[in-house]
């Protein structure tokens, strides 16, 4: 266990505390047992160390441990929990769990057997928080993180404090926001290089490694992650590579199920199965007439990619400026809103709001008459009566 102490203390020595996700604040600490989930590379392990390094003293009462740690080859996780709580540990902090064979039940195990002990986990977007045979859902409380916002990318980039605005206040308010933000940044100046290489916090590390950084992430989650975690079998992951292809190079679309099935040469349940596993692991969205009441075998009427940063990773090639604002749209109001596929304008919100994305000369045509709608409109840095800056709704969260 010292090694672990040891590598823990390392990593608290090269973490940076200038500057921190919005989902620090969200997350409520107190809590017994708290999970975070999300793709690799958006920033849980940075998250994690960030909150010990404010919190904790190097007196043995908290420790960081990463489950792929080949530590854990020879140990247990349960005697390591045991020895840790004897030896007056109290806060204990677990990466990587879905690398460890049984996790949720040693997990389950050892929140019933240290009732003073208190538990953050974190793994893949595609942890499995339910079920059959180990709930947690009933222990932990659980949290989704995604990649940096626009205005997260901002505050990073630049040093800034902006805030965060509801969709509500960006409706009712939008030209009092943008004012605000136009004192201390020009948003625009920026827009272009977050859509393509400013979602994953590491944009920072090593620039003109992004790419090849990100590719990696894509090929992590389709040969390990999906076969681990959703048991696709390793002989479909080339199938599921050309899949994930034909989406990019399409996206965003309206999915033809049989031709999809014909192209990939995978059955039609196989498919639309994949497209939720796709979506899961945070490499797309998709879109429903009717999002209620939702099951796997349901094709999506429209499928995005994830992230706009994935448009320029899968394919680069002639990318449409169009679907670029579709993409940033549906990406960074997925973060708290329910969006919708709509039959008038680009998207029905919340069941309330219809939007339509487009550049700085787009019109209402496509939505005149309709109640609460609106334009999100790119290359304008103010907006006018139901006209919003497209670069606005990058302040969600």
């Amino acid at each position: 266990m010292d090694q672990l102490f040891e590598r823990y203390y390392r990593l608290i020595d090269t973490i940076s505390l200038d500057f921190f996700r919005g989902y620090a604040g969200t997350i409520n600490w107190k809590a017994r047992m708290i999970g975070i989930r999300g793709a690799r590379g958006v920033g849980k392990t940075t998250l994690l160390l960030q909150y010990m390094k404010r919190n904790f003293p190097r007196d043995g009462s908290s420790l960081y441990a990463s489950l792929d740690n080949i530590w854990f080859s020879e140990n247990r996780l349960t005697d390591l929990t045991d020895r840790f709580v004897k030896q007056g540990g109290h806060y204990l902090f677990l990466d990587e769990v879905h690398k460890y064979k049984g996790w949720s039940q040693e997990l389950k195990n050892i929140y019933d057997g240290y009732p003073d002990l208190k538990i953050v986990f974190t793994g893949s977007s595609l942890l499995e928080i339910r079920e059959s045979r180990v709930d947690l859902s009933r222990r932990a409380v659980v949290y989704n993180m995604r990649g940096l916002s626009f205005r997260e990318y901002l505050n990073l980039t630049l040093g800034l404090e902006l805030l965060a605005v509801t969709l509500e206040d960006i409706i009712s308010s939008h030209l009092d926001h943008a004012q605000e933000i136009l004192k201390k940044v020009k948003p625009l100046k920026y827009f272009s290089t977050y859509l393509k290489s400013g979602y994953y916090p590491f944009f920072l590390e090593v620039p003109e490694l992004y790419f090849h950084r990100l590719e990696e992430i894509i090929n992590l989650i389709l040969e390990t992650e999906l076969p681990l975690l959703r048991k696709v079998e390793i002989e479909n992951v080339p199938k599921l590579k050309l899949l994930l292809k034909i989406l990019a190079e399409s996206a965003p679309f309206i999915p033809n199920i049989v031709k999809l099935s014909e192209r990939s040469g995978l059955t039609r349940n196989t498919v639309i199965s994949y497209l939720g596993y796709l979506e899961e692991a945070h490499l797309e969205n998709n879109l429903y007439k009717n999002a209620k009441g939702i099951t796997r075998l349901q094709k999506p009427d429209k499928i995005y990619l994830e992230n706009t940063n994935l448009m320029y990773a899968l394919s680069p090639v002639g990318i449409n400026t169009g679907n670029l604002r579709e993409t940033f749209f549906v990406n960074q109001l997925s973060e708290n809103h329910v969006i919708e596929y709509a039959e008038e304008g680009d998207f029905l919100v919340d069941g309330r709001f219809v939007f339509e994305t487009g550049g700085k000369l787009k019109g209402f045509d496509q939505i005149k008459g309709i109640r609460n709608s609106f334009v999100a409109a790119d290359e304008i840095e103010y907006g006018t009566g139901n006209r919003i800056p497209l670069w606005l709704f990058g302040f969600l969260y």
